[in-house]
């Protein structure tokens, strides 16, 4: 049957960057409706991006709390119930769809209610067992809710009132049903399997033996210099190198990573930051800002695609993304770009579809995320911090071969090397 094996597919994790999207906008959405619950019951809360503000307590909504550890088990769920469903096609469809918001709200439910409880009794509520059995509650109640409107939508437009069975098409009587002789049981037996199983088998057999030739390889990692050898003096600019926190380092789960604030005589300060991870098959990839940025409560009010052209004709021009952003009266300049393996790649996607043929083609997947910020002051227009950040781009893009490697080096070679190819062909 088709539904079996179309069902398989579910077991099959998103893409990480997918994943990583779909999490940054749920924790904003649980984020609005747990704080939209506080409200409505008198307790005054305040949101910026995923962080609840209770005044003396702020709660952060994590990627654990987005809700996907209960979208996606009710949905695989909502799914076989409504295959099973023995009513209208309408019905069953509008079965499967509802788990999502059944599970999305009710997750803004429970950072509502685990607000309240941090609000009355403290911080301790927020943690422990009351925040583990609340996650099994509100899946069950998800479940109990999701039969309901399966107990509803079986007695619209019913013709007669329907027990439980029959629901799920379990109405006959096995006692009763005919029974095979053991000839035509024998014939059955040696019946030939029928074509859909044998496509099925040679499609799988090929994908399987190949998988496990790539995962046999053992992956390439490319020999670098750690980015604590990164120079603080480049040119004109001096940085200072910062220290991230270990929850972010944790989360973010890179290789080696700079981050520093660099400012020249004459410009406000930079702020430098580059993630680089040795290998990203095992869930390990570069995070997009475009879905981290608004979970600290900025708004993101403008994105295109800048080219920065290069000081000496040989060097090929530099894509970036460009981003404003924006949190009250506050305003900042983001450039981004991903550089991969001797690409710089402005598209998430694109970044995606060469770690896969880079993983195949050369047995390769590191890379490096480049984030280049700095802060709008009043009173400073757009057009000089944009100045300032492609002239420091210019500066900072040559030293960084060197900790990210383009192609193969040998062990003692550290040597800058010029990038192949952009995100555009150049």
């Amino acid at each position: 049957m088709p539904f079996p094996l179309f069902y398989l597919l579910a077991m099959i994790p998103l893409p990480d960057f997918l994943y990583q999207g779909l999490s940054g906008w749920l924790q904003l959405v649980s984020s609005a409706l747990g704080v939209g619950c506080l409200q409505v019951i008198g307790v005054t809360a305040f949101r910026e991006g995923n962080v609840i503000d209770l005044g003396p307590i702020q709660l952060q909504v994590v990627e654990a709390c987005s809700g996907l550890r209960y979208l996606f088990p009710l949905a695989a769920l909502a799914l076989i119930c409504a295959y099973l469903f023995r009513e209208k096609l309408w019905k069953r469809v509008l079965l499967f769809l509802s788990s999502f918001p059944i599970a999305i709200f009710l997750n803004g439910f429970r950072i509502g209610m685990t607000g309240l409880l941090v609000d009355l009794y403290g911080i301790q509520t927020a943690e422990g067992f009351f925040h583990s059995f609340s996650g099994w509650l509100l899946f069950v109640s998800s479940l109990s809710i999701l039969f309901a409107e399966m107990w509803l939508l079986a007695r619209i437009d019913a013709g007669k009132r329907k027990d439980f069975r029959e629901w799920f098409g379990a109405g006959l009587d096995p006692v009763g049903a005919p029974r095979l002789s053991a000839t035509a049981s024998l014939q059955t037996a040696l019946r030939p399997p029928p074509s859909t199983y044998l496509f099925s088998v040679a499609l799988l057999v090929p994908v399987l033996f190949v998988s496990m030739q790539i995962n046999a390889r053992e992956e390439i990692v490319p020999s670098r210099e750690s980015f604590t050898e990164f120079p603080m003096q480049v040119a004109a600019w001096s940085g200072k190198p910062l220290v991230m926190e270990e929850a972010y380092r944790n989360a973010l789960r890179f290789d080696d990573y700079l981050l520093a604030d660099y400012q020249s005589p004459e410009r406000a300060p930079i702020n430098l930051y580059v993630a680089y991870y040795g290998s990203q098959k095992k869930g390990q990839s570069a995070h997009s800002p475009r879905t981290c940025i608004p979970g600290g409560g900025w708004e993101i009010t403008s994105l295109r695609t800048i080219r920065i052209d290069a000081e000496g004709a040989a060097i090929p021009p530099l894509w970036a993304n460009r981003v404003l952003i924006q949190k009250g009266d506050q305003k900042q300049l983001v450039y981004y770009w991903f550089q991969q393996r001797g690409r710089i790649l402005t598209n998430e996607y694109l970044v995606k579809f060469y770690l896969l043929w880079d993983a195949v083609t050369l047995n390769r997947t590191d890379g490096a995320l480049v984030r280049l910020t700095a802060a709008i002051s009043p009173g400073e227009s757009e057009s000089s911090v944009d100045d300032r950040l492609v002239g420091f781009a210019r500066t900072v893009r040559p030293h960084l071969g060197r900790y990210i490697p383009d192609h193969i080096q040998p062990e003692d070679d550290f040597s800058p090397s010029p990038i192949v190819r952009t995100a555009n062909g150049d």
